[in-house]
């Protein structure tokens, strides 16, 4: 065994606990982000989480926090982040999942990213996601990406490597976008927390476009406490502690949006889970289902393909140089906004009848399944046909979208795991403003049931210690 196997690591450390020993001088940011460095040269050729690491700019930008003569105030003081693909960091391409897509080197942070580096953190890379971030699965023809947990499955999409990241300790947390389930749906699959803040909460601006306001930037995290920090600095918030909520009365539902799809058992037994959970908390639970019309469905679709053109729009690309996938998938988005099937009015219609649920419901929260099935497998999606893609996607993953769409703070928890050892999550969304109040749940649940923070056999590093007080 090597001498520097024998050595005390950061790597596997919370958030929290890096910042904490960092702002106390038990550690420099320098040395975590050398210990994370490492433990991605070790583990990432097997998981395929980073399309980029950015080894030297990564160590100068810590030795730069370790200069400052004030911490106090940095939150994330010397923690490691990653950032997913399509968000502009400063001196790198911006790939949108693929070679094909990616655009010119970024002259300057997008506001999240910016808001990041200004609580301390250090941008350790960029995580890959499927093209377009279309898919609820995530590889291209470089590489696939693989859960942690399984390398046979799937980590999601399309935040996949971010969640891939997050579950295999190569970073404590993960900078995500969920346009139609995209940070939930990887942090279902990968057994983290992963919060879509409401419409407004956190600046968007993906580029040109923000799929017709669905998109919303967030964080994947291994525990309630660093996703609590991270939603704070990405909406700009002074930091605050977690309360506790008191008596909820929290709506059950097992409905699923897509007619035909239901959960299976593994998924109905994890609600099944929360509501003792909720109930042991000193939460009332109470049956409630909401509406799913048709019609939402159809506009949700058309949403989803329109959106793919008006990406493809905005980069000035020719859609014949796209993945098999992602061309049908804007020439229907063409073709559905020529027809007037994208409407905004179609939307304003589903927020307003979601955030009346709940109190047609006299409901304060709603908890759903967060999947209806495992992860599909891990392999070359991005070869296969639009069809399969589309199916494999809504089959398992159909429970996220309808919020996006009505814009809806929703987080995913895990509650247990599945039969095949793999975990399994439940969603609770709320009312607009409830991002905290969702926090607040999320951690009775980790309070009375923990979770395992890291896939089996993770982090890969010497003595799989953190060196944490």
């Amino acid at each position: 065994m090597a001498v520097q196997d024998l050595m005390p690591t950061w790597v596997g450390a919370t958030a929290k606990q890096i910042a904490r020993g960092v702002r106390r001088g038990d550690v420099s940011a320098t040395q975590v982000v050398a210990d994370h460095l490492d433990h991605i040269a070790r583990a990432d050729a097997d998981l395929a989480a980073f399309r980029a690491v950015r080894g030297g700019e990564a160590i100068t930008e810590a030795e730069k926090v370790d200069e400052q003569e004030e911490l106090a105030n940095l939150p994330l003081a010397g923690v490691p982040v990653a950032v997913k693909e399509n968000t502009a960091v400063a001196g790198l391409p911006t790939w949108h999942g693929s070679a094909a897509v990616r655009s010119a080197v970024a002259e300057a942070d997008h506001e999240v990213v910016r808001r990041l580096r200004g609580a301390g953190a250090v941008i350790l890379g960029v995580t890959r996601m499927p093209e377009l971030g279309l898919w609820a699965l995530t590889d291209d023809a470089s590489a696939v990406t693989r859960n942690p947990w399984d390398p046979r499955r799937t980590p999601g999409g399309s935040s996949g490597g971010a969640a891939v990241a997050v579950a295999a300790g190569l970073v404590p947390m993960a900078h995500g976008n969920d346009g139609l389930g995209s940070i939930r749906i990887p942090a279902a699959c990968c057994g983290l927390v992963g919060l879509k803040p409401g419409r407004g909460v956190v600046p968007c601006q993906l580029g040109a476009d923000d799929w017709f306001g669905l998109t919303e930037h967030g964080m994947l995290t291994s525990t309630v406490a660093d996703a609590a920090v991270g939603f704070q600095v990405l909406a700009g918030r002074p930091q605050e502690k977690l309360v506790p909520p008191q008596r909820l009365r929290v709506g059950v539902s097992l409905r699923s949006p897509v007619r035909g799809v239901a959960p299976d058992a593994p998924n109905r037994d994890a609600v099944d889970a929360a509501r003792r959970l909720l109930a042991a908390a000193g939460h009332d639970t109470v049956p409630a289902d909401p509406v799913y019309p048709t019609r939402l469905g159809l506009a949700g679709i058309a949403t989803w393909f329109a959106a793919a053109a008006a990406d493809v729009r905005a980069a000035g690309l020719d859609r014949r140089s796209l993945q098999r996938r992602s061309r049908r998938h804007v020439a229907l988005g063409e073709w559905a906004q020529r027809r007037g099937y994208v409407r905004e009015s179609d939307r304003a219609a589903w927020r307003e009848r979601s955030i009346g649920f709940f109190a047609d419901h006299s409901v304060d929260l709603l908890l759903t399944p967060a999947l209806a099935g495992p992860p599909p497998e891990a392999a070359g999606w991005s070869g296969r046909s639009w069809a399969a893609n589309m199916k494999a996607s809504i089959r398992y993953a159909p429970f996220a979208a309808p919020w996006n769409i009505a814009g809806l703070p929703a987080i995913v928890v895990p509650v247990g795991r599945r039969p095949d050892g793999l975990p399994v999550a439940v969603q609770l969304v709320g009312p607009p403003g409830s991002e905290l109040l969702l926090l607040g749940v999320a951690g009775q649940f980790e309070m009375q049931a923990p979770w395992a923070r890291h896939a089996p056999g993770y982090p890969r590093v010497g003595t799989g210690s953190p060196a944490v007080a």
